[in-house]
């Protein structure tokens, strides 16, 4: 085999490849330790100086990358910002208009 073949077989993993399977496996453990610690230490900024907020979305689409269920939670974490982003929105409308906010869940 020449060269530049042994090296491109080296660079590129596809299904046929003979390491595929441990690459797969491989890239999935680093990317749960990489994305976990990041999330972890989101979790430890909310009660220490730093952005936890940030770091908890940044870990959870760090795992979303590999786990469905770090998907799931970044989805229902998106949402949740919106509803309070809104909320947000229409007690400043209403606090400049002189108008009391109504209550809301």
């Amino acid at each position: 085999m020449p060269p530049t073949a042994v090296f491109r077989s080296l660079l590129l993993f596809d299904t046929k490849h003979p390491l595929f399977p441990a690459y797969k496996i491989a890239r999935r453990i680093a990317i749960g330790i990489v994305g976990g610690t990041v999330l972890i230490m989101g979790i430890i900024m909310m009660v220490t100086p730093g952005p936890g907020i940030a770091g908890i979305l940044v870990g959870l689409g760090i795992l979303g990358i590999e786990f469905a269920w770090a998907r799931i939670w970044l989805k229902k974490v998106k949402e949740r910002a919106q509803k309070v982003a809104s909320n947000v929105k229409e007690r400043v409308k209403a606090a400049k208009g002189g108008q009391k906010p109504e209550a809301s869940d």
